[in-house]
């Protein structure tokens, strides 16, 4: 009988020990198999852990680091509004940066589908983007300005790439004169250094956005209002038509990162 109950009293917590690990390996399992969901069904704590920093566009169907996307909500009203930081509430419904693809989500009824509810997308969200980036960009660079990250002018610039430390990104007008674009680049070139080539804003927006006139030509130090300017820009220029590039500087600029 003691020998009995020894193996009846060993037996219980080998018992306990099983059903536990059975639930754990359950949740285990429940978790590693749950079928996949499209990204703009999953609420933001659940995107995060599936895809991390990368978000799938709903037009393409591509997935793409979040930097070259845009998020988009729907408002208490059902109606879609950009998200250019990524930090509205609601389920986030995300598209390739660039004019196409915001149209043809807007016209085809890809939020909606998206989103699984009625939710409008105004015909001029595409424009209103456009208008959201540029001001963002704009605040950014009085920011750096007053933080003392942005160099301004053309001598300016000159005299800091002749320096020891290289800037993060050339900031040139979209419609300045080339001429001064080239002198620039090129010493940098010759320095070795490969800084990103903003050319996004025009100089009138420039100028409104650093309180000065015919800003032209400005280059901003690394840091994180140079990288969200950079990503801000690269966005932009899928809402505007490119500058074309000269073919006689393509040779030169083909190592460095137009935006």
């Amino acid at each position: 009988m003691m020998m009995a109950a020894a193996r009846k009293g060993a037996a219980k917590p080998g018992a306990r020990k099983g059903r536990n690990a059975g639930k754990g390996a359950g949740k285990g399992a429940r978790k590693g198999t749950r079928p996949a969901r499209p990204d703009a069904v999953l609420d933001d704590g659940e995107r995060d852990a599936a895809s991390g920093p990368e978000r799938r566009c709903i037009v393409t169907g591509q997935v793409l680091p979040k930097d070259r996307l845009i998020r988009f909500v729907a408002g208490p009203d059902g109606v879609v509004v950009p998200d250019l930081a990524a930090v509205l509430p609601g389920r986030g419904l995300w598209l390739l940066a660039d004019r196409a693809s915001v149209e043809k989500a807007v016209l085809k009824g890809h939020f909606a589908k998206a989103a699984r509810a009625q939710v409008k997308a105004p015909p001029d969200l595409a424009a209103r983007v456009e208008a959201l980036l540029v001001r963002r960009m704009m605040a950014d660079l009085g920011l750096a300005r007053r933080s003392g990250v942005l160099v301004l002018g053309s001598d300016q610039v000159l005299r800091a790439l002749a320096g020891k430390f290289p800037p993060a990104a050339l900031i040139d007008a979209s419609d300045g004169a080339a001429d001064g674009k080239r002198k620039i680049r090129a010493l940098a070139r010759g320095r070795g250094w490969q800084p990103v080539l903003i050319e996004a804003l025009s100089s009138s927006e420039l100028s409104l956005a650093l309180g000065r006139e015919n800003v032209i030509h400005a280059s901003l130090k690394p840091g994180r209002l140079a990288e969200r300017l950079i990503c801000d820009a690269a966005r932009l220029g899928g809402f505007r038509p490119q500058a074309p590039v000269n073919p006689a500087d393509q040779a030169h600029d083909a190592p460095e990162r137009r935006v």
